[in-house]
């Protein structure tokens, strides 16, 4: 989606995206009167939306202190080349390794930063020597340890 279809998206697509993001398993039906909608325009929408890659898919959200990972990790990577290819072979491997939750491509000091989720420090040390200090083109890594998450927004609270 380029930046002229961003635009295409009205306040009603925007309510359709705001309300699913609170609860996927919504019916039409609700859907439709939670936007102020009737159920057949609502569906309209809602096909659109998926057609158009605007809606990725539905999925269940976990909580992973319950499944005992509560442990998170942030890592800034250095890479020791940073030209297309090897940035793609570096995506490649980094996409494998199930722990890494989340990988940016940074614009400053470092080339990536890593959110990385396990269930213990020692865990983590694990990942760390197995895999991460493993991966293509690493120069070095510096690692911060969450104490708390304080806020991890969800995307209906920026539509």
């Amino acid at each position: 989606m380029d930046q002229n279809e961003q635009s295409d998206l009205d306040r009603f697509d925007r309510a359709i995206l705001r309300v699913l993001a609170g609860d996927g398993r919504i019916s039409v039906t609700e859907l439709a009167r939670e936007i102020g909608l009737s159920k057949s325009p609502t569906q309209a929408r809602l096909r659109r939306l998926e057609r158009d890659g605007v809606i990725t898919g539905y999925r269940a959200l976990f909580d992973p202190i319950r499944l005992g990972l509560d442990h998170v990790s942030f890592v800034e990577v250095r890479l020791h080349d940073t030209r297309e290819a090897a940035l793609a072979e570096f995506n490649a491997a980094v996409a494998k390794i199930p722990e890494i939750e989340q990988v940016h491509l940074i614009a400053g000091n470092f080339d990536y930063l890593m959110k990385i989720r396990t269930q213990s420090m020692s865990d983590y040390r694990r990942v760390l020597a197995d895999h991460i200090s493993t991966l293509p083109h690493l120069s070095n890594t510096s690692t911060y340890v969450a104490m708390q998450a304080v806020k991890e927004n969800a995307l209906s609270d920026v539509i």
